[in-house]
């Protein structure tokens, strides 16, 4: 089974990437979690990077504040698909800063990017990409969007009834 790693910065950044982790869980995915300081533990980074598939890790979802290099960098060393989720922090210019950062990347380098505070997005994006090659994954991600379609039409028959 295909596990996602998830890293960001600073533990600030936890209760936005929690929402990656529970979605995730819900899929029945494994995830790995950790703090990866772009800016203050970038040995750490450097390892994560360049080590992260070999420990089955199949996407890497990374969220980041303020400058936000972490996604990139990250990008920049692993063969992996990355998400980056762009993070509103208390040292943010209204999170735009996050988003430029994460988004505005060189060539040969992508990350995929998702909306600012966006980790339930990053999740599953992360187990459609996992979808693409295992079909038990598929299925689940089939019944989840079967469920968000359900949950729009029983909203409909209230307004409509």
């Amino acid at each position: 089974m295909s596990k996602v790693g998830i890293i960001m910065g600073s533990t600030s950044d936890m209760p936005v990437m929690q929402e990656a982790i529970d979605i995730l869980k819900g899929f029945d995915v494994e995830v790995e979690v950790d703090i990866v300081s772009a800016h203050r533990t970038p040995e750490k980074l450097f390892n994560y990077g360049k080590n992260a598939h070999t420990r089955g890790i199949a996407v890497i979802i990374a969220g980041a504040g303020g400058a936000a290099h972490l996604p990139g960098m990250i990008a920049s060393l692993s063969p992996l698909p990355v998400i980056g989720v762009p993070v509103k922090s208390s040292n943010s210019i209204d999170g735009w800063d996050s988003i430029l950062s994460i988004l505005q990347m060189p060539g040969g380098v992508p990350v995929a990017t998702v909306a600012l505070n966006g980790a339930k997005n990053a999740g599953i994006l992360a187990a459609q990409i996992i979808a693409s090659g295992d079909s038990c994954m598929l299925d689940k991600v089939l019944a989840y969007k079967e469920g968000l379609r359900l949950k729009v039409e029983e909203g409909a028959k209230k307004i409509n009834p």
